[in-house]
């Protein structure tokens, strides 16, 4: 009888060391937690320097990942693995986001800087974050045609010059499916946000038309491609084209007349971030004068920081039509939005058609 009680003992014993060190464990990961932000965002899209800077100023640590496009991104954030704190992503995704109920508020009274964030920004916002609760702007610009001036003579201001067979293997396409829609629906007066099957089949006709004449769909590639001199014309960001031009002075960049993409990349924090706090104070940290310039000089695309804007000067603003796009050129962009599951469905379902034609 001794010994049974004995034996009971130990297990008592036991089981209490073992829930001592759950509680210890369970303090310790979510002290953890809120000494570390996990931070998702494109590739080659933040000065490094300004991650190591918050870590030292705060002692918050950054996991920091990237990701190639939208849809990647999702992917890996509904396969739950990685509990992300701050996703920096296009406007189309973060309106699917917010529209899931995917996105936590985000409260920009308690953020010091959020007020250098111009007002026309966060009317632009309002396309996909109607009420400007869930998103703080980061980057935007434009989508058009970077061209070699030394291998094409003219300026392509159509986006029909990607159906010229005189540039065959020599077009660059973006190896994305809203952003290669672009041009054939464009072309055919269509908003780039249809979602009509009858008019995306036709955009995709076009596509396949137009596939024996393109070298390649690449994303963060062609930049280095075109400076390199690997194709005469390639559908492109604007912060890109700026940057191509840097590397290479024969490159210039076009947004076609029939109009183009406005996008707009932010931030967001995911309902199942573990870091609230730590991540709106990184958001106010990259809204700070002195962390947007140093930001901005790096990735060197539009930046919707008036601080920042207000430090450059007219030349400058003149001389770089792709960062500082005129407002005819704007009138002329539409932003994307969210579309549905079904209409997402058929874009993937018509870009895998295009990819094995």
């Amino acid at each position: 009888m001794k010994h049974i009680l004995l034996k009971k003992l130990a297990a008592v014993v036991l089981c209490l060391a073992m829930l001592s060190n759950l509680v210890s464990c369970g303090k310790g990961t979510k002290e953890k937690e809120k000494n570390q932000i996990i931070v998702f965002n494109y590739g080659d899209y933040i000065e490094r320097d300004v991650l190591e800077q918050f870590e030292a100023e705060t002692g918050i640590k950054v996991i920091y990942e990237e990701f190639l496009t939208p849809e990647a991104m999702y992917t890996k954030y509904k396969n739950g693995t990685v509990k992300y704190d701050l996703i920096c992503c296009s406007e189309y995704m973060l309106d699917k986001m917010i529209k899931d109920g995917e996105a936590r508020e985000i409260d920009t009274s308690t953020m010091e800087h959020a007020k250098n964030i111009g007002d026309r920004f966060w009317q632009i916002a309002r396309n996909f974050d109607t009420e400007n609760k869930y998103i703080v702007p980061y980057f935007w610009g434009t989508v058009g045609i970077l061209y070699n001036t030394s291998m094409v003579d003219f300026v392509p201001d159509s986006w029909n010059v990607l159906w010229d067979s005189r540039f065959k293997n020599n077009i660059i396409m973006q190896n994305s499916v809203r952003d290669s829609f672009i041009p054939p629906l464009v072309l055919d007066g269509q908003s780039i946000n249809t979602t009509d099957e009858k008019v995306l089949r036709k955009a995709l006709g076009r596509l396949q038309e137009q596939k024996e004449l393109v070298q390649s769909y690449l994303v963060d590639e062609v930049r280095d491609d075109m400076a390199n001199e690997q194709a005469a014309l390639a559908v492109i960001y604007s912060g890109e084209a700026s940057l191509a031009h840097e590397y290479n002075e024969d490159l210039e960049y076009v947004v076609p007349d029939e109009g183009s993409n406005l996008w707009m990349d932010s931030w967001i924090i995911p309902k199942n971030g573990s870091n609230y706090d730590g991540a709106v104070k990184f958001l106010d940290f990259l809204c700070r004068e002195d962390i947007a310039q140093q930001n901005f000089e790096y990735v060197y695309y539009s930046t919707p920081n008036e601080a920042v804007l207000n430090n450059i000067d007219e030349e400058e603003k003149e001389e770089d039509s792709a960062i500082f796009p005129e407002e005819d050129v704007l009138g002329r962009c539409e932003i994307f939005t969210y579309l549905g599951t079904e209409a997402e469905e058929l874009y993937n379902r018509l870009w895998k058609e295009l990819k094995v034609y």
